[in-house]
């Protein structure tokens, strides 16, 4: 397992993703970006800031005229414009021109907002991605995409805008909570489901390991996934084709988590919305019935949910309508043909997806029976 993998556009290298065990190498692979003129805002939120704001400052300080911080509340719902606007309003007061660089510090919500305020600010500025939870090493800090909420849609305001860096510390999942560490791991599996059959059972295989947070574990679970996702943007950087087969379970499971007003994580409907996809996937012949029946419950000893209560079917039906991934009107659908190989599809009914619903709803008379 290399330390370094190298992302590719239009054949060109574009940026580096860095498999580290602490930041002591960070301001090294600055510099080598930008010498020492650079000023630096570090972007994170009100959790990850007091992990490791002070040690990133302090690494950044060495190859920066200026290193600041800027600090936003924590959560998913805190993901939207009127904290984009916070960050114009600072990145103007502290004279932050075209040629300073932004630093994501923090999972998946910093990524995508520091990328697209990144994008936006005096019509574009340079930033560099050091992801801190599992989702976002493993998955949204990849691949460009940028992007805020607005109203509860998912992600509906965003832009394709590239990191210049991916600088990853395996060592700070070890400061994860449970919960949001195996919600992260719903698009590790997402990743073997849909391109890689062989690291699919090596994860069912190192269970325990990955469960213990064992780190050299840890790093090469880490370093595969980005191999696939590596491999997906690649060939598809703007999201024309295959690209499109890293959504599988985020359709319902995007309806899901608005449904559910942001109660539960993104990575817990991920898995809900793949256990859903399976089952169409099993409905249509595409899968066999143990094959369903296995992916649905391998998610379990990852303590991510298989089914969900309080919710409407029906209403989670009309959201997926909403799905930013629409094609002229139509749901482009990503599908199982067997474990580690997805398609789009886009005959999917609206009875297929109420019944991968309902087949996944835990209601009333379910808890009564």
């Amino acid at each position: 397992m290399e330390n370094v993998l190298t992302i590719n556009y239009e054949k060109k290298p574009c940026y580096d993703i860095c498999f580290e065990t602490s930041f002591e190498n960070l301001a090294e692979k600055v510099e080598s970006l930008y010498g020492k003129e650079r000023k630096i805002c570090i972007i994170t939120d009100s959790n990850v800031g007091p992990l490791y704001a002070d040690v990133v400052k302090s690494e950044l300080q060495k190859c920066s005229k200026k290193t600041v911080v800027l600090t936003l509340p924590a959560g998913e719902e805190n993901k939207n414009l009127d904290n984009v606007k916070k960050a114009y309003e600072f990145l103007i007061c502290e004279k932050f021109d075209r040629k300073d660089v932004l630093v994501a510090l923090g999972g998946g919500v910093i990524g995508d907002m520091t990328g697209f305020i990144a994008a936006t600010y005096l019509r574009g500025i340079d930033f560099i991605q050091i992801p801190t939870t599992l989702l976002a090493q493993c998955d949204s800090s990849i691949g460009g995409k940028t992007g805020v909420d607005f109203d509860s849609y998912k992600n509906m305001v965003g832009a394709f805008h590239m990191p210049k860096l991916v600088y990853m510390n395996i060592e700070t999942l070890s400061t994860l909570d449970e919960r949001q560490f195996f919600a992260g791991f719903a698009e590790v599996m997402k990743h073997g489901l849909i391109k890689d059959e062989a690291f699919y059972v090596w994860l069912i295989d190192h269970l325990y390991e990955i469960s213990d947070k064992n780190i050299p574990v840890l790093q090469e679970m880490v370093y595969r996934s980005c191999i696939i996702k590596k491999m997906v943007v690649e060939k598809d950087p703007l999201e024309q084709g295959e690209r499109a087969l890293l959504n599988f379970g985020h359709t319902i499971g995007h309806a899901i988590e608005k449904a559910k007003n942001f109660e539960l994580l993104h990575g817990e409907c991920v898995a809900l919305g793949a256990v859903a996809a399976a089952y169409i996937s099993w409905k249509k012949d595409m899968i066999k019935m143990e094959d369903y029946y296995e992916i649905r419950d391998m998610f379990v000893p990852f303590n991510l949910p298989i089914t969900v209560d309080n919710i409407d079917p029906k209403e989670v039906l009309n959201l997926t309508k909403s799905d930013k991934k629409m094609d002229a009107g139509t749901i482009k659908f990503v599908l199982l043909k067997k474990i580690g190989k997805a398609v789009v599809d886009m005959t999917v009914t609206d009875e297929e997806i109420l019944n991968a619903v309902n087949e996944i709803y835990f209601s009333e008379e379910d808890a009564h029976e």
